[in-house]
């Protein structure tokens, strides 16, 4: 099927919706109205639902230059020469962006559901898996952590501490602090 390009105040739209959600999730968190964005966008909401059908849609738009650069870091750190300290920059990356817009673990935990797969945000879900997967497979090469340890596994206790670390006052250090822990559980030996 053939996509004809946006005509450009089509464009202008969009690109003033991301910005405006970008914000307006920034400040509420990922359940923000939808009607109010489309508000301060300065479009109807029709406008919105044509570019957004969803509010999933929407998220991912937003969600979408962060996620592409977190599956660039994973490709640049297999290069790394210790796989385990690889694998761990790469989860305190993944957390130190997810926290923000606040809800952003939660949704992409939901997006590993498998009712989530034709969604943008199901793919995102599957990519942001696979390349962690493969820092992970090369820890467990290097005998570095455990074999049985799964990435979706893995995925799901990453956004379980993003979570949690959104309900204290430092979300990063304690981010951090859990990360070490769950390092402890996860090394081999």
């Amino acid at each position: 099927m053939e996509t004809r390009p946006m005509r450009a105040d089509a464009r202008r739209n969009y690109e003033r919706l991301v910005t405006t959600a970008r914000t307006a999730f920034t400040e509420h968190g990922t359940g923000a109205s939808l009607d109010e964005i489309a508000r301060r966008a300065g479009v109807g909401s029709g406008t919105l639902y044509r570019h957004f059908p969803t509010r999933d849609a929407l998220l991912h738009a937003v969600l979408r230059e962060r996620i592409d650069g977190l599956l660039g870091h994973a490709d640049a750190l297999l290069a790394e020469p210790d796989p385990e300290a690889a694998l761990a920059r790469w989860l305190r990356t993944y957390l130190a962006g997810a926290s923000t817009p606040r809800g952003t673990c939660t949704v992409i935990i939901e997006a590993m559901g498998p009712e989530w797969a034709a969604t943008g945000l199901g793919a995102a879900a599957d990519a942001i898996r696979t390349a962690l997967g493969r820092l992970l497979e090369r820890a467990q090469r290097a005998g570095s952590v455990r074999a049985e340890i799964d990435p979706g596994d893995l995925l799901r206790l990453a956004n379980a501490i993003g979570v949690a670390s959104e309900r204290t006052p430092d979300p990063g250090a304690y981010a951090d602090r859990m990360l070490t822990l769950m390092f402890g559980g996860l090394r081999a030996g």
